[in-house]
């Protein structure tokens, strides 16, 4: 049977693609792979890709390969990191240190810990461990 092997992209909208990027690249830690005034890319581990657009300006994208469908997300949403277990508490230090308020933690009853914080557009934010779905 054909399977997924994992969700490569994310794309979030933002109200000020600047201020978010910037939040994102010091929370991961990482330099942006693309940076434009219409979108961001960052590398969010393991292969996958953060894309950050402006409101607005994720309509149709003609490339010399095609056309890209525009894809406005609208409102507040929620992502998750996974992270290693062993990890959990220099995240929650992190988290303090770039002075981001967490929001909830929760312990899941396969024995994930959570922890939530919000970005700056107001998304739900989650660092998660393993145990939190059958599958992670």
């Amino acid at each position: 049977m054909m399977r997924v092997r994992r969700i490569l992209e994310t794309a979030l909208d933002c109200d000020d693609l600047p201020r978010t990027a910037a939040f994102y690249t010091s929370l991961l830690d990482v330099a942006p792979m693309l940076d434009s005034e219409r979108l961001v890319a960052i590398d969010a581990g393991e292969g996958t890709v953060l894309l950050l657009f402006q409101r607005g300006a994720a309509g149709d994208l003609e490339t010399p390969g095609g056309i890209i469908p525009g894809h406005d997300s609208g409102g507040p949403g929620h992502l998750a990191f996974a992270i290693d277990r062993q990890a959990l508490a220099d995240w929650e230090s992190r988290l303090g240190t770039l002075g981001i308020a967490i929001e909830s933690r929760v312990t899941w009853e396969r024995g994930g810990v959570s922890l939530y914080f919000r970005d700056p557009d107001n998304r739900s934010v989650e660092i998660v461990t393993p145990g939190i779905w059958p599958c992670y």
